[in-house]
Formats: C-alpha cells, sequence, structure tokens
C-alpha cells in the first residue's frame, strides 16, 4: 500500500510539474496577465477541469510559478556566494550575490517580471511567498550585518524591526534600513535594464550596474 500510494504521489508531482512547465512557457511568451488555467490546459491536451485537481485557480498556479522563481533565484545567489568559500571578504560576497542576482534575472526575464514587475490585476500573493521571497535579502542582510546605520525616523525604526524578525535577521534597525535601501537600489537597476530603460551606450547596463554595486559597498563599509 505503501508503494502504491508513492507510486501516486510521484505521479502527481510529475504532472503538477508538466503543467507549471507550459504556464511557465506561456509566461515568456505572453506574460502573466495573460495566463489562465484553460490555456494550459489546452496546450497540454488535458481537460480544463483536470487542471483544477492539481491548482483550483489561476492564482494557485500563478503561487506556484513565484515561488519556484524566487526559489530558483535564491538557488542561485546562495550558490555563487558559497561558491567563494570561507575566506571571502564581507566586499566580494556583496559584489558576487548582487552579479548573480542581475546574471540570474537576464537568464530568466519573465520570471523576474513575475517577481519584480507589475502586479497581476486581481492576484495577491499569499504567506506562503513569504519565507523564499526572503531567502536573497536574508542572504544580503547576513552580509551587511555591520553596515552603518542610516536615519531612521522612530516610525521607520518599527516598520524596518518587522522585516528584519521576518528575516530572523539580528541586524540593527539602523544597518537594516541601509541594507534594504540598497536592494531596493538593486531592484531599480535591473528593473530599469530589463524593461528597456537603459538605451544606446548605457545598453547592456554592466558598467552602470558594476559601478553602483561597488559604490553601494563602500557606503556599506566594506573594505576595498
Amino acid at each position: 500500500m505503501t508503494g502504491g500510494r508513492t507510486a501516486r504521489a510521484r505521479a502527481r508531482e510529475d504532472i503538477a510539474q508538466e503543467i507549471a512547465a507550459e504556464a511557465r512557457r506561456q509566461l515568456r511568451e505572453q506574460g502573466p496577465h495573460s495566463l489562465s488555467l484553460r490555456s494550459v490546459a489546452r496546450a497540454l491536451g488535458f481537460a480544463s477541469s483536470a487542471l483544477y485537481r492539481y491548482f483550483p485557480s489561476r492564482d494557485e498556479l500563478l503561487t506556484a510559478l513565484i515561488v519556484q522563481a524566487l526559489d530558483a533565484l535564491g538557488d542561485a545567489v546562495e550558490a555563487a556566494d558559497q561558491g567563494l568559500g570561507d575566506g571571502a571578504t564581507r566586499r566580494a560576497r556583496w559584489t558576487t550575490a548582487c552579479g548573480a542576482f542581475r546574471a540570474w534575472a537576464k537568464t530568466n526575464p519573465a520570471e523576474y517580471a513575475l517577481i519584480y514587475g507589475s502586479p497581476v490585476p486581481g492576484y495577491q500573493a499569499p504567506r506562503t511567498t513569504v519565507a523564499p521571497a526572503m531567502r536573497l535579502p536574508r542572504l544580503l542582510a547576513a552580509i551587511a550585518a555591520d553596515a552603518p546605520d542610516a536615519f531612521a525616523t522612530p516610525r521607520l525604526r518599527d516598520q524596518i524591526a518587522v522585516v528584519a524578525r521576518e528575516l530572523g535577521s539580528p541586524i540593527a534597525p539602523g544597518a537594516m534600513v541601509t541594507v534594504t535601501t540598497a536592494w531596493a537600489q538593486l531592484i531599480g537597476l535591473v528593473s530599469a535594464e530589463l524593461f528597456g530603460q537603459f538605451t544606446g551606450p548605457l545598453a547592456p547596463a554592466d558598467d552602470l550596474y558594476a559601478a553602483a554595486v561597488e559604490a553601494q559597498a563602500d557606503a556599506l563599509g566594506f573594505a576595498g
């Protein structure tokens, strides 16, 4: 009986992965706004009702794609950081993590747009997306735990303390403001590049991005 249940579970997981793979293909071709269970079912030759056993709604399918994208991004950046070895400086770790973030985004622009682009109308991400979304910020906060304090009003310090608790990080509120600001700058730079805001001599934005990351490393107090 156990073997039978395991086989069914594996078969179910295989089909769920097949559905998600087709959804990612459509995501890359059409964007998240056009994604629907009906279009995925049609492409796979399934009855629409069959997909509801795996993803009861479009929003649940979107959530699965978002979690998969966030985990893939987390895997890529964490692997790059671990590849430096134990003796790496904080500056090297920061620039490597930031470089891996941009490299993943450029390789997976549709998935990047899904997690950092325009919100999908009518969709609200559930709490299940929080943990995978925190993987990259948690790594950056760990690298920059000793960052200098940024100015923060009492209200902002309270808000940022909630973020630090979500990250499970002991980083001080002022330092967390510094890291959060840097993280937002990285998203802005990568988004501007991927969404076509940098053109002419600024495309690709290799040198601009590298200069910004180095400036961040200086601001975070990392030795050269």
